[in-house]
């Protein structure tokens, strides 16, 4: 017999979804939820925000419990474009949207698991742990909630975030770290049929850079990439300036100095060889965290999912999460999957399957 009640888990994300929350528009979310969790007994804090991140609010909540422990819960409640008028549709036990938008799983399918659980644990009678929600805003931007979040109320010394996909049982141990570079490249303009020769083709810089750089993978901890360049304005003009957009992520974050250090100094080097001058802005987005698969938090997940009949797996990703940043705030934080697919594009989808095994195990870990 199922420990929830998988129907009113199901409507209840089929709601969520339908409530516009693209990145900066989070208002009606956040006041949709913050009146949910005071029905259902939490503490709710609204944390305001600067309006340039968002119209919303980031949500503290929080539930004492009969059990001793302490838990923080995590999901962002923004979603990437196109998520406006998102018609979900279910499918051979499949939710996705019509197709015209993404689906709003990631990340309100870990929301719709948490009030489920918890629902259920309250209506069962059911003790369980003192129970602290995170909900922020503007995650997909740049997890700007979490780092605008406010720890001062929070006493719970881990967190669990919602907010991977994979099969259910994804424990996210380790996660890399990342750092953007704006790089400007002026060279000097020249009439490119008359007078070539006297110009400095910003191009030309930035390919001999190019050229001298590890890029891509470097190891299997570190990547690199180039992936906006911007310039130019006509064929017969020797290019004056070049703007490029650049990223660097890696698990260790020695490793991710370094590879940033070799990217300015390979930029420079080639602007000083041809006499043109660069400009590179470097921003840390997030450091890499590592926990050791024996950490009590670890274990205490696992120890839940198996009791679930679920083989759970830690697991390193590619990519940051409010995790991230919740662990260099000093709380010790996993990411789990919701079971989400293929999100960030109109094809996203989350098996029902995986909604309701996430959801139970999220009752077990509770009352444990």
């Amino acid at each position: 017999m199922s420990k929830i009640q998988s129907e009113r888990l199901i409507q209840h994300f089929i709601e969520l979804v339908k409530i516009d929350s693209e990145s900066r528009n989070e208002k009606a979310i956040s006041e949709t939820l913050a009146e949910q969790l005071g029905q259902l007994g939490f503490e709710v804090h609204k944390q305001s925000v600067d309006p340039a991140i968002s119209n919303g609010h980031n949500l503290y909540a929080r539930l004492d419990g009969e059990l001793a422990g302490s838990v923080l819960l995590s999901c962002h409640m923004d979603t990437v474009t196109p998520g406006n008028g998102i018609e979900p549709v279910i499918e051979d036990g499949i939710i996705r949207s019509k197709g015209e938008t993404i689906l709003g799983g990631d990340d309100k399918s870990g929301i719709a698991a948490i009030m489920e659980a918890v629902r259920s644990l309250r209506e069962q009678g059911q003790a369980h742990q003192s129970i602290e929600l995170a909900l922020t805003v503007n995650e997909e931007c740049g997890l700007h909630g979490s780092k605008a979040f406010d720890m001062t109320a929070v006493q719970s010394q881990h967190a669990i975030v919602l907010d991977s996909g994979g099969p259910i049982g994804t424990v996210i141990t380790v996660a890399p770290g990342q750092e953007s570079l704006s790089v400007t490249v002026t060279g000097k303009p020249a009439h490119a049929g008359l007078a070539p020769e006297t110009g400095i083709n910003a191009l030309t810089v930035a390919a001999d850079a190019i050229g001298k750089m590890k890029l891509s993978r470097i190891d299997e901890e570190t990547t690199a990439n180039i992936g906006v360049v911007q310039g130019g304005s006509a064929t017969n003009i020797v290019m004056p300036s070049l703007t490029l957009e650049a990223e660097a992520r890696s698990l260790d974050d020695d490793k991710l100095d370094a590879q940033v250090n070799h990217m300015v100094a390979t930029f420079e080097a080639a602007a000083e060889c041809h006499g043109a001058q660069v400009s590179i802005e470097r921003s840390r987005s997030y450091n890499a965290y590592r926990i050791d698969e024996a950490d009590p938090l670890v274990t205490g997940v696992v120890a839940a999912f198996e009791a679930n009949g679920v083989q759970a797996q830690t697991q390193s990703t590619g990519g940051g999460s409010d995790a991230n940043i919740f662990n260099a705030k000093g709380l010790k934080t996993v990411n789990l999957s919701t079971g989400m697919a293929k999100v960030h594009t109109c094809d996203e989808e989350i098996a029902v399957a995986d909604l309701v095994a996430i959801t139970e195990f999220l009752h077990t870990y509770l009352s444990r």
